[in-house]
């Protein structure tokens, strides 16, 4: 299922950020028809499933790490780490190529650029390190 023509606006501006100020101008009917993102919902879940076009990775120069475990407890770097309006922490999961998908998790402490968790995705997923924001607003849009 599509989103809304309001979440269309913010796909335009998070393609404004993706694509090169070198060269040509970019149209709002050029993004229209070739957006850097698309969001689907998946299942009965509130959280929808954002897939990226290669350009638009390369753009943001999009990276992951896996989630690593040290004793007992899930790690991922503080830079995976992202907080929603409402105060509730999530991560960027990568379950395939050009694919993201948000996930809870929570926090028992950080510790220098590492976040330890009592709840996350399981231990060797990938999360993404760098692109968190341009993923979130891709996903969220913004009002216009």
């Amino acid at each position: 299922m599509k989103r809304s023509p309001r979440w269309m606006w913010g796909l335009t501006l998070v393609a404004a950020l993706l694509i090169s100020s070198c060269g040509e101008p970019v149209s709002e009917d050029h993004v229209a028809a070739n957006p850097p993102a698309t969001v689907e919902e998946v299942g009965e879940t509130e959280i929808p499933r954002v897939t990226l076009t290669e350009r638009a990775a390369e753009r943001v120069d999009l990276q992951t790490a896996p989630v690593e475990t040290i004793g007992d407890r899930l790690v991922v770097p503080f830079s995976a780490v992202m907080v929603d309006p409402d105060g509730t922490f999530w991560v960027y999961t990568n379950p395939e190529s050009l694919v993201f998908v948000r996930h809870e998790i929570t926090i028992e402490h950080e510790e220098g650029d590492q976040t330890f968790l009592t709840a996350g995705p399981p231990a060797g997923t990938p999360v993404v390190t760098v692109g968190v924001p341009e993923l979130y607003g891709a996903e969220t849009g913004v009002d216009h």
